[in-house]
Formats: C-alpha cells, sequence, structure tokens
C-alpha cells in the first residue's frame, strides 16, 4: 500500500510565506500597500490574475470620475486601429507649431525619431497632468514612433482626442497594457499582432506593428516584461520570445524594439542577443547620463525606503541585412520626463528614453 507523506503537503509557513510574496508582488504591480492586495487577493482565491482584474475595474471608476471629468463616463473597450475625428472636435496638443518647435532640416527629416516610456497609468494620482506632461514632450521632440507601457483605458482616451496626429494602437482593452503611438505625417501604419506570453502571470504581452518609413520596411515592438526580481525566470522567457522575432524577421525589414523590460545585465548575458542585434544605449557608448530609467534617488515619485537605480527600459536594434535596403544606425540618447510638473511630481516614475536613427 502507498502511503502518504506529510511533507507533500503545503505547511502553514509554506502557505503563508506564498501569500505574503503573492501580496508582495500586487502591491508592487498595482501600486498599493499590503493590505488592499491582501484584500482583493483573499477575495479572488489568490489568484494573481483575477484579483488585478478586480482591482483595475475597481478603480477605473474612480479614474473616470476624478482624474478625467472632461471625458466620457464609461470606459470604450473596442479596440480602434485608427480613429477619423471631424475637424474642429479635438484640440491637438501633438501637433507640429513653427512658434515652439524649430522646422527640421533636410537631414533631420530623414532621421527616425523614437520615445519609449513607461507611463505609470496605474498610479491614478495627478493622472490628468501627468498625461498632459506627457503630450509636452511630445510637442517638444516630435517623435515618429512613441512606445508605452502601464496605460490603462481612460489615459488611452485622453490620448485619442489630444494627440490626434497620432495613430494609436493599443495592447490590450482592459487592465493595463502597452501602446504605440505612430506619427501620421510620417510612418505609414500596414499592420499590427499581439504575440501572447503563454505563462506569464501579469498580463503581459508582445505588441508588433508593421509600417514603412520614407521608404523603409520597418517592424517595431513594444512589451512590459515580467517586473520584479523573482519572476527573472519568465522575463528572460520573454526577453527570448521577443528576441526570435527579432531574428526571424525579414532581411529587408529594420526591427526596434522599446520598452520597460525590467531585466538585469546577467538575465541579459543569459539570454544573449543575436549576432546582428544591439543594445541602443550600448553601441552609443553606454552614456552614463542615459543609464538609469528607474531612479529613487532622482524621481521621487514613489515613496521607497530605499535608493534603486536600474536600466529596466531598453531599446534594441536589428538594421535591415539585405544588400541595396538603407540601414538605420544610432546616433542620439537622451532621458526625458526629468522636469516636475506643477502638481509636485514627474509624468512617471521612469524617466522616458529618446532616440534619434539616421539612415547609414
Amino acid at each position: 500500500m502507498a502511503s502518504t507523506s506529510n511533507s507533500d503537503k503545503p505547511t502553514v509557513s509554506n502557505v503563508e510565506e506564498s501569500r505574503t510574496r503573492l501580496c508582495e508582488e500586487f502591491a508592487a504591480i498595482a501600486g498599493t500597500d499590503s493590505a488592499a492586495a491582501q484584500c482583493y487577493l483573499a477575495e479572488n482565491d489568490w489568484e494573481m490574475e483575477r484579483a488585478l482584474n478586480s482591482f483595475f475595474e475597481a478603480d477605473m471608476e474612480r479614474v473616470f470620475e476624478e482624474d478625467f471629468p472632461e471625458e466620457d463616463s464609461s470606459p470604450k473597450t473596442k479596440r480602434h486601429k485608427a480613429e477619423e475625428k471631424p475637424p474642429g472636435t479635438c484640440i491637438d496638443l501633438t501637433k507640429d507649431s513653427p512658434s515652439t518647435v524649430q522646422k527640421p532640416s533636410e537631414e533631420d527629416d530623414s532621421k527616425l525619431s523614437l520615445i519609449s516610456w513607461n507611463v505609470d497609468g496605474l498610479d491614478t494620482d495627478n493622472l490628468a497632468e501627468r498625461a498632459r506632461g506627457l503630450c509636452s514632450y511630445l510637442v517638444l521632440y516630435t517623435p515618429d514612433v512613441v512606445f508605452l507601457q502601464e496605460l490603462i483605458p481612460p489615459y488611452v482616451q485622453y490620448l485619442k482626442k489630444r494627440a490626434v496626429s497620432y495613430l494609436i494602437i493599443e495592447g490590450g482593452e482592459e487592465a493595463y497594457f502597452t501602446g504605440m503611438m505612430l506619427k501620421k505625417s510620417r510612418v505609414k501604419f500596414a499592420e499590427s499582432e499581439i504575440v501572447t506570453y503563454p505563462t506569464t502571470q501579469m498580463m503581459r504581452n508582445l505588441l508588433v506593428a508593421q509600417v514603412n518609413f520614407r521608404g523603409q520596411k520597418l517592424c517595431l515592438m513594444t512589451s512590459h516584461l515580467e517586473s520584479c526580481k523573482g519572476h527573472a525566470e519568465e522575463r528572460m522567457k520573454q526577453l527570448r520570445v521577443v528576441m526570435q522575432r527579432m531574428r526571424e524577421a525579414p532581411e529587408d525589414v529594420t526591427v526596434l524594439f522599446g520598452g520597460d523590460t525590467n531585466l538585469r545585465d546577467p538575465e541579459v548575458a543569459k539570454v544573449g542577443l543575436p549576432p546582428n542585434v544591439c543594445d541602443v544605449w550600448e553601441r552609443l557608448g553606454k552614456q552614463e547620463h542615459c543609464r538609469y530609467t528607474w531612479d529613487t534617488k532622482a524621481n521621487t515619485n514613489k515613496t521607497v525606503p530605499f535608493v534603486s537605480r536600474c536600466r529596466f527600459d531598453r531599446i534594441y536594434l536589428r538594421p535591415a541585412t539585405k544588400e541595396g535596403v538603407p540601414h538605420l544606425v544610432p546616433d542620439h540618447m537622451a532621458l526625458v520626463g526629468l522636469e516636475k510638473l506643477d502638481c509636485g511630481r514627474y509624468t512617471s516614475d521612469h524617466w522616458g528614453i529618446y532616440c534619434s536613427f539616421s539612415a547609414g
């Protein structure tokens, strides 16, 4: 007769340890405290995804009522790849203005510019002002492509009404998700897809768009890889998916990835980058002033009892390899979002990354 061992059963201490860890992870993702985390997890049988969905659904009502009073009172869950609006219905806060933006030279006009930014939409405090802050940087830099992470439905609605010179592509419809903004006058959109990460516990995926920029075929990708130190294995799995997509893209296509990767350097070393893929920050000489995109020493949006300085946000480039096809070469990088808004906070708890690329 087979005997059963008590060691096969979870002990009280093991259950407590597991639930404590779940509370810490929930609090880190949702930007809340451990008491709220415990409440939502307990109500949802300690299943992380169900608990997060419940939290975000409840929080959405407050966001719409308090932070975006000028918006519609209910979230729109239907995704639209392109949204045409009658003239005069919107004020475009991102339109190029001769009075505020110097007209680019012919050489600059041929460059591709990009911003990648985790905008921390999960933090609903001062959300409307912080969203306006993002738009002000779009006016200042007029990027051709914008990669965004931690978007929530009201943030997207705000951008659709205020940044009408951009096409907005969403990587999800509920809770929080990624997105892309493509400058309509410069980037021609072809198609997009969402690639799922099979074992994610945090609703993460890879958003991919095929576009054309000045006759060049581009594959644009953004993602928010699994958060927290304890999820390194899942994060590396997700990085492998990203690198496989970059490696397998057609030879006449340039691939650009940007996002909040949450990666640590040893994790990247363990996965390895394909020979034809480069880390743009490294390619540009590892400039110290662009190293830390998550920096609690300088950015006070989050109150934490420790100093954390990490290069979580990264941009990867795989140039086209086909002979005769223009090759994009990175030529500049800077951090954006370093100025406090009138509310005394920054646009996000992450700094954004601005990059430009020349045809080599």
